[in-house]
Order: structure tokens, then sequence, then C-alpha cells
């Protein structure tokens, strides 16, 4: 979704999605960091002939060391590293294991017949220049100033939405968490009550083979040393991270004890909030993490609202600038609703006498719960038994209400929450196991 909200003056704004969806409880979309100022970069353009040298071929497809040096150049306008040669013999070969594992991920999609939509590609690519702060385009200038091919993050981006997509499939039932998981998982919270838990972020950097291992651990002293010079955490995380916590910029929310190694328990217990760690041996390759937060179990502090929704759905999809005389008397019953003073009651009762209106009662919901940017932040802020200004998506207009808010401490996290953490923990385990599958059937032939 879009995240604007405008007023109803003029052409009809567009927001294209359901509006009967926004109050939906589910995860958070995932979110692409985006890239930070250009850096310096001392190599020297590839030659042609450089260019099209073969580093890779990955079941029969290439991996030219153009695609290399675009990956390089990416990753030192992300993190203000000048690509120095001594710099440039660390990042390689790590690089070309990204790469790798990138053409193995679009293989897949490819033999399960997912096509990303450009659309998506292209709202992903807006997400990352609005919450930068960036016009429209400005990532695409940036990306050419530090010499890197636009291309490069499209197809980063691609494979990011592809693979999640992927994983969709290859859970089937897992990617539903029933009632009966999210009470399991309360009952251990309940066990653990006073324990320290941790919110934190990670980079996780693979080892395949054991031979690469001094190459993962230069690259991932590389990394720590950009992030520990000021680069940001999620930028690098999302571009650079083997996790699925990439996608969110490489954040796991909070954890207990048990869902980490020794280590890297030892490691947080003992750093300070806003430390970077050194590299952590973890099965499967090292991991870069800081911690952001920590606090006793069942120390929870939750902002509750009870919201309402009155819905008011177009006869046809939404044309913003020829909006049909439907349409318009819809925006107007939903302008007239939106001056509805005195609670929830009066405008469920002001609903009542429009003909097609539809009244969504979610019930009592943690504010952070709610996925869409624009709407948390009205949920938390707008005034109790007020009315918002109408909402317009292509298939109808909404108005909100919120019916009551109450920060309170709660002994568990919302179950939305709690939804969201096992299903984390699925996704990572899922798209570990079958990127190991992946890697064991290729065919690879490493030239370089």
């Amino acid at each position: 979704m879009r995240d604007r909200v405008r007023s109803p003056l003029g052409k009809l704004p567009l927001l294209a999605t359901s509006m009967l969806a926004l109050l939906a409880l589910a995860p958070v979309a995932p979110a692409l960091a985006a890239a930070a100022p250009p850096a310096r970069a001392a190599q020297k353009p590839l030659s042609p002939s450089q260019g099209a040298e073969i580093v890779a071929v990955v079941n029969g497809d290439v991996i030219s060391m153009a695609d290399v040096a675009d990956r390089r150049r990416l990753f030192a306008m992300s993190t203000g590293l000048p690509l120095t040669p001594e710099v440039l013999s660390r990042l390689t070969p790590q690089i070309i294991d990204q790469l790798v594992d990138d053409k193995l991920r679009l293989q897949e999609m490819q033999r399960r017949h997912i096509a990303v939509p450009e659309a998506d590609i292209a709202q992903a690519i807006a997400r990352i220049e609005q919450s930068n702060g960036m016009p429209p385009g400005a990532l695409r200038q940036r990306l050419a100033a530090a010499g890197v091919n636009m291309r490069t993050m499209i197809d980063q981006v691609r494979v990011q939405i592809g693979w999640g997509m992927v994983l969709r499939e290859v859970m089937g039932d897992q990617a539903q968490v029933s009632d009966a998981d999210v009470a399991a998982l309360e009952r251990t919270l309940t066990a653990e009550k006073g324990q320290t838990e941790f919110n934190i972020s990670e980079i996780f950097v693979p080892i395949s083979n054991p031979k690469q291992a001094a190459d993962a651990e230069g690259f991932a002293d590389t990394i720590i040393q950009r992030l520990r010079a000021g680069a940001p955490f999620a930028v690098v995380a999302a571009q650079f991270s083997q996790s699925q916590s990439a996608l969110e910029g490489g954040s796991r929310g909070w954890i207990q004890a048990n869902q980490v190694s020794d280590d890297e328990l030892r490691v947080l217990k003992e750093m300070p909030v806003g430390a970077i760690s050194n590299p952590i041996k973890v099965p499967g390759g090292l991991s870069i993490v800081t911690l952001r937060a920590r606090r006793q179990i069942g120390d929870e502090r939750v902002l509750m609202a009870s919201v309402r929704q009155i819905f008011f759905p177009f006869s046809a999809k939404l044309n913003p600038n020829a909006p049909s005389p439907q349409q318009r008397q819809m925006l107007d019953e939903a302008t007239s609703l939106s001056r509805v003073t005195g609670g929830c009651d009066a405008m469920d009762a002001a609903a009542d006498k429009v003909q097609g209106a539809k009244k969504l009662n979610p019930g009592e919901i943690a504010v952070t719960s709610i996925s869409n940017p624009v709407l948390r932040q009205m949920v938390s802020t707008l005034a109790v038994g007020k009315a918002s200004q109408p909402l317009i998506a292509d298939d109808g207009v909404a108005v909100v209400m919120v019916c009551s808010r109450e920060d309170r401490t709660s002994g568990l996290p919302p179950k939305p929450q709690l939804v969201a953490r096992i299903l984390n923990q699925r996704i990572e385990l899922a798209s570990r196991q079958l990127l190991r599958s992946l890697q064991r059937r290729a065919v690879i032939d490493m030239r370089s």
C-alpha cells in the first residue's frame, strides 16, 4: 500500500489497496533499507573484456565480473567504504558467494514459475526512497553517481521478494499459525517470566564450505569496521545478510535465551545496548549482532486501542482522474460521517442510515500490530471519539474512529506479535534448509 492519506478535495487520491484490509493483524511487510551517500571508489571502471570475464557458472547460468563489480560498488555505497585493492581482495570472495546463492534462489523461483510483478518491485524501490525522504527517482540518480547499475538493485529486490513467495509455497500449512501454537509459546514465556530477553538485529554471513571460513571472517571484519564507523546497521543487513531477517533490516525483535546459541547468549549478556559484536560462530556461519534493548519477560508495555471502521464500497475500480457519480456519492457519505463526534456508537448509528456501508469491528488491538504505518500513526494519535478524514482506496472509501486507547503493562506480548514471532522462526528455518538443499544439488563451476 502507498502510505499516503490526503484530503478529499479536488480529484480523488488513490490508495492502492482494499481499505477493508487496513486493520488486518498480519506481520509487517518486509522492509528494504536504503543506501547511504555514495562512497569514493578507488577502482577503475572495468574494460568490456574484464566485465565479460566469467567468475562462476551456476547450473549453466553465468555470473560475470561485471556482476561482481556492481555488487561491490553497491556495498561501498551502502557503507561509505572506499574500494581500495585491499578492500576488494576481502570483499570479492564473499560477494561471489552471495551472487551464487542469489542465482540459486532465482533459479528456484523460475522452476516454480514464480514471477515478481514489476509493480511490486517499483513499490519496494519507492518505499526505499520514501523511508529516506528521497523524491521519486532519486535512488536511481544516487546509484548512477556511485557507478552502480540500477539493474543491480532491481535484481536484488526481485530475488528478495520472489524468495519470500517461494518460501510461502514450501511452508504450506506451516505458514499458518494456530491458536495451539500461540498457546504453547504463551506457556513458555509464562514459565520464563522474569528472565532477560533481548531485542537484537543480526547480520548472518554463511560458511557453506570450511575452506571459505577465512574469506567469511575477513568479510565480517570489514562489515564490523564500517558499522562501528557509523554505517546504518539496517542498510548493511538488508543488502548483505544471508538471513531472512535481512528483509527487516536484520531485526529479529525480542528473543529469549533459548533462541540463540550459547556463544551469542554470552555476548548479549555482556555487551552494552547499541554495541556491535565481533563475529560470533553459529551453526552455518558467522553472526554479527547489535543489541537494541533488553528487558525482563513479562514487562511488556502495550498501547491498546478499540477501533471502528466504516467502509463505503465503490461499484467499480476507481479512476482518480474521472470518479463516477456513485464514487462521488460514497465520498460525500464518508465526508459526512467524518464529522460525527460522540463516540463509536454514534458513528455506527450514522452508518446504519447509509445503504451499502459496511462496519468493521476488530475489537481491542495492540497498536503496534497494525501493519500499515499511516493507520498505526492515526490510531496512536487520533482523538478518542473523533472520526478520521476519509481514506480512499481503489475499491472504496473508509472512515476510522478510535473508541478507546490505553497504555498498559501486559504480562505477555499481544497475540499478533506472538504469531509474527512464530512465523518468522519458521520462515528462517525453511529458508536455510531450502538454500542448503539447492546448494547440495547444484552444479557450480567457480572460475576464480
